[in-house]
């Protein structure tokens, strides 16, 4: 069993920054890449970066160059830094750890990024 916690959402304007964090507890040696999903009203679930345990990273096209996704093993946290945020950044942030056993999902926090 995994439990994700994020947090780091908030109401930011256009080109602002935010930091995301997901802190993993539970069966943590079970994890090994933790990703990033936002759904935005009306939209389907969608990726915005994984990283793996080794810090091999992935990123949608519509972040490159403006979204930066870590981890803190030591922690068992990932980060996502937000950078030059944009009014189609607006969504509600999922932490998601895949596992043997089946994925496991954050509560999710709400990112508003006004023009």
């Amino acid at each position: 069993q995994v439990q994700l916690v994020e947090s780091g959402g908030g109401l930011v304007q256009a080109g602002g920054t935010l930091r995301l964090s997901c802190v993993a507890s539970g069966s943590i040696f079970t994890i090994p890449s933790m990703g990033w999903y936002r759904q935005a009203p009306g939209k389907q679930r969608e990726l915005v970066a994984t990283i793996t345990s080794g810090g091999t990273t992935n990123y949608a096209d519509s972040v490159k160059g403006r979204f930066t996704i870590s981890r803190d093993n030591a922690k068992n946290t990932a980060y996502l830094q937000m950078n030059s945020l944009k009014p189609e950044d607006t969504g509600v942030y999922y932490c998601k750890a895949p596992t043997v056993v089946g994925d496991y999902w954050g509560q999710g926090t709400q990112v508003t990024v006004s023009s």
